[in-house]
């Protein structure tokens, strides 16, 4: 490493003003941040009060999310081959996946990247590393029938509109991923929604089968008066988007997080149990056809909680202002699963409405902590 650092050194005035190579500047310096932990402190937009750099905390959460991308793939090929009827080996049916689900990340990558790059060289800035996450978060919250086109679209809209035009990582008001998720819900609703959006429907390479035409793969949450509950729930071998189904990979994507201390844990639980409480009120009064504990494990809700809620930049940065965000987010996205059957996933929506909420709570909390010390020292 210390030759690499000494070539970087050597070769760093030719990036900089005046040298030959200055037009790149903006790459040269996300690499070599991306290598080596910078010597320097954010100005604005800080969201992680810690020694450590943003980058690191970014690729630690693209290691928690290896599990779910993982089995997404698996799951992938596993779903066409129970729709076209194959009797494929695990092999055969990861590779399908790993077919089906790669260009997507890719896409996400490069034109998410892309866009980064020419926006810092345009703005004379450093290349920021929130899309790191954002560029994996978006292909595992999407069908894997959805066009690349529309990808593409969806990400640039992400990075110009959710994140750019607010001053990049650290100001974004909205999740970017989100986003781009919503922007796709609005824009292109037949690719997002229907039975024939989550069977990767023929075959790649030779890998995978044809699935008959007029299939239904329907997701549990789209057919919740004849749904039977089962473990395949939890396994996550279930229509469904890329990276939500598999309760148990995002449980160890979880765990990774939390031990890390990447993730708040107040946020993560307090999501829980806004779900929870909600669904059991429902339940009580047999408003939802499903028990509680199905509309946790069902859809992106699990998910949501871990990956999603728990972003630093757009959630509750106060102790007390994590444990209502969250419990908000919970019990909203029930809400909307159980009184608007036309959209029975609530998650993206509750996520989406409490970033926008995320500034005011932790605005009261300190206001309120404000006064009691007044209070206590007898000002008035």
């Amino acid at each position: 490493m210390k030759a690499l650092r000494n070539y970087l050194d050597k070769v760093k005035p030719a990036f900089e003003k005046e040298g030959k190579l200055h037009a790149f500047r903006s790459l040269f310096d996300g690499f070599e941040t991306f290598l080596f932990v910078p010597n320097t402190t954010a100005k604005k937009g800080v969201h992680i009060h810690d020694a450590i750099d943003s980058k690191r905390i970014m690729s630690m959460v693209v290691i928690a999310l290896m599990p779910a991308l993982l089995f997404g793939m698996y799951n992938v090929g596993y779903q066409n081959a129970i729709a076209s009827g194959l009797d494929a080996s695990f092999t055969d049916m990861f590779i399908f996946g790993l077919l089906a689900v790669m260009p997507k990340v890719l896409v996400s990558y490069i034109v998410g990247l892309g866009i980064e790059f020419a926006w810092a060289q345009w703005k004379n800035e450093e290349i920021q590393e929130g899309y790191l996450v954002s560029g994996i978060l978006i292909p595992l919250i999407v069908p894997v029938n959805l066009p690349l086109w529309m990808l593409a679209i969806a990400v640039a809209f992400a990075v110009v509109i959710g994140k750019e035009i607010f001053g990049g990582t650290g100001m974004n008001i909205f999740n970017p991923a989100l986003m781009a998720r919503a922007f796709l819900f609005f824009a292109y609703p037949q690719k997002m929604t229907g039975d024939q959006a989550w069977i990767a429907d023929s075959p790649i390479f030779g890998f995978g089968g044809q699935v008959p035409d007029g299939f239904s793969g329907a997701t549990p949450l789209s057919h919740l008066d004849s749904y039977a509950f089962n473990m395949d729930a939890i396994y996550g071998l279930i229509p469904g988007s890329i990276g939500e189904t598999s309760v148990i990979a995002i449980a160890i994507g979880a765990l990774i997080l939390l031990c890390t201390g990447i993730a708040s844990w107040k946020t993560m639980l307090s999501v829980f149990a806004g779900g929870i409480l909600t669904g059991l009120l429902f339940e009580s009064l047999e408003m939802t056809p499903i028990h509680w504990y199905e509309h946790i494990v069902l859809g992106g809700f699990c998910f949501g909680a871990v990956f999603m809620a728990t972003d630093p930049v757009t959630s509750c940065r106060t102790e007390c202002g994590k444990w209502i965000y969250g419990f908000l987010i919970g019990a909203v996205a029930i809400v909307v699963r159980v009184m608007n059957p036309g959209f029975p996933e609530g998650m993206m929506l509750a996520i989406l409405l409490m970033n926008m909420f995320a500034p005011t709570i932790d605005y009261f909390v300190v206001d309120r902590n404000i006064s009691k010390r007044m209070k206590r020292g007898g000002t008035k």
